[in-house]
């Protein structure tokens, strides 16, 4: 890590310790070893993995508040909610969803190599989450790069309406995935500027009913 990401943990209000930096730099090098047969991230990030992937997933966690119990959609490579789990320890269980056997068997082989509790789940998210969701009560749900907000909001409609927080990052195409959301004003939303990417935004979601 350098000192500009340094910089950028330092604005969102934390600093990473040694055992979490330790963690992260396992989860860099299986990245990097797994990149060649998966195709995990794209090929320009993987000199940025710090600022790209792991900055920007350690964003969310000012933004999600107290939680005990953490739920990431299509986690894929595992971000964000592999990056959080790794520097959470033991305040909360994060949860992945990941429906392609290859990438779950990566995400498990972090958890393994860094000695973590996080919990993954593989399987499609309309199989898994309904099941999740009726065992367990969730504070936050999250995904990146994974679907429309509409489609977000069907996944996460049974954890939002039970006062759960979904945390969605969302790039240029946000302002008409918000448009063109059919008329429901069971949730707000509120966006916040990304500060690893200038065309990007994290959409915090509430039920207005909670």
């Amino acid at each position: 890590m350098t000192v500009s990401h340094a910089r950028a943990l330092s604005q969102l209000g934390f600093e990473l310790g040694a055992e979490q930096l330790a963690k992260l730099r396992i989860y860099e090098d299986l990245l990097k070893k797994w990149q060649g047969t998966l195709n995990l991230v794209g090929r320009s990030t993987l000199n940025e993995i710090w600022l790209r992937h792991f900055i920007d997933s350690l964003q969310l966690i000012p933004l999600a508040g107290t939680w005990a119990n953490w739920i990431d959609i299509g986690s894929g490579a595992g971000f964000p909610g592999l990056v959080v789990g790794l520097v959470s320890g033991e305040n909360g269980i994060i949860h992945l969803v990941e429906s392609d056997k290859r990438k779950a068997a990566f995400l498990a082989e972090v958890s393994r190599e860094t000695n973590s509790t996080i919990q993954i789940h593989v399987g499609r998210i309309e199989h898994v989450l309904p099941e999740l969701v009726s065992s367990t009560h969730f504070e936050i749900i999250s995904a990146r790069a994974l679907a429309p907000m509409k489609t977000l909001l069907d996944y996460a409609r049974p954890i939002l309406i039970r006062g759960g927080r979904g945390l969605f990052f969302k790039g240029k195409e946000l302002a008409s995935e918000l448009t063109n959301l059919p008329g429901d004003d069971s949730f707000s939303y509120e966006t916040v500027n990304s500060v690893t990417d200038p065309n990007a935004k994290i959409v915090i979601v509430h039920s207005v009913n909670s």
